[in-house]
């Protein structure tokens, strides 16, 4: 594919700001659904595999149902398992049916999933609504004019080189105090001084997983504990402003993924230092609305913090399958990192 532009040389869109990447990846005329996961030509993913080389696999997937009560009013996991025996089928046996919001454990956010504020648009310039998003097998958005997560299964779902930052064992081992549970920061030079002390080289196309530790802190303690915990509404995660968005851009990443509840601090700090509501995120409309660059949250990442010490390599084969539903707007990652 042709060289994709840095920042500085994006083509300005009319009533947009700089750094929104519409029309980057567009062809023969018609309008892009993928974003960034075009960067994963054939060649960039043959060279993912080179990553293979002790034949082991680690789920990145945190449980559904692991939040008791997920925050912003979302749905939690609701299971119902049936038995054959009070079916037609008469047998010995189960079936189960469950429900949950896509965003209440590890997911994907597809490039609709949060817009460019302003404009009302998702990536590409897309308009969109409930009524285009409800969508059944048969009466699915055929002609891909929405960026939702069944799409990617034209593409053979997600495979790419991972490489991963562990803030967390950086923080603990630099007796660095953060709080997950706050609006702590992890800052793009952070990002680069692990890199650095992890012999982790960025690519094009790569898929970066940063770790804060913030699922570990809700895994195995009561509802009430974890309530305690997320009651302040103030989250950890990358700095959310445009220099980091530009620095994000400029690695020519895929995607990018994180165990922390939003990929970035909530709350959003505005340019004058005060705090903002949820609606200013910044890099959430970068991001998705902007760039096309997927973003996956409160994936499961302990047991990959431990290969990658074990192994002392922080680059993998990743894969990831969303769930193949038409009109798709977050979802699980089905995520596996292999060396």
């Amino acid at each position: 594919m042709a060289k994709v532009p840095d920042w500085d040389d994006l083509p300005e869109v009319k009533g947009m700001p700089k750094g929104c990447a519409w029309g980057v990846f567009d062809k023969d005329g018609k309008k892009d659904v993928y974003g960034t996961l075009n960067l994963l030509t054939p060649e960039i993913i043959k060279s993912a595999y080179s990553e293979l080389k002790d034949g082991v696999s680690v789920s990145l997937n945190w449980p559904i149902g692991a939040i008791e009560t997920p925050g912003f009013s979302r749905k939690g996991l609701v299971h119902k398992v049936m038995s054959f025996v009070d079916t037609p089928l008469a047998a010995h046996g189960y079936d189960d049916e469950i429900e949950f919001n896509t965003q209440c454990s590890s997911q994907w956010d597809s490039l609709c999933h949060f817009h460019h504020q302003e404009s009302k648009s998702g990536y590409n310039g897309v308009q969109t609504s409930v009524e285009a998003l409800t969508q059944t097998y048969g009466n699915e958005d055929k002609d891909q004019k929405l960026p939702t997560l069944n799409h990617w299964h034209k593409r053979g779902g997600l495979v790419a080189r991972g490489v991963f930052i562990d803030f967390k064992l950086y923080a603990d081992e630099e007796g660095r105090s953060f709080n997950p549970y706050n609006d702590d920061k992890i800052t793009v030079q952070d990002i680069e001084a692990i890199a650095k002390k992890q012999g982790v080289e960025f690519k094009k196309g790569d898929v970066i997983i940063i770790r804060s530790g913030f699922t570990e802190g809700l895994t195995g303690v009561s509802a009430q504990k974890q309530g305690e915990l997320m009651g302040s509404h103030r989250t950890c995660g990358v700095t959310g402003d445009e220099a980091t968005a530009k620095w994000f851009w400029n690695k020519h990443f895929a995607a990018v993924a994180g165990d922390m509840i939003a990929f970035e601090h909530i709350p959003p700090k505005r340019p004058d230092g005060s705090e903002g509501q949820v609606s200013e995120l910044v890099l959430h409309q970068y991001f998705l609305a902007l760039f096309g660059m997927p973003i996956g949250e409160l994936w499961d990442l302990k047991a990959l913090s431990e290969k990658c010490k074990e192994l002392g390599r922080y680059s993998f084969l990743l894969t990831s399958v969303p769930l193949n539903v038409p009109g798709g707007i977050g979802s699980p990652p089905n995520a596996l990192a292999v060396f």
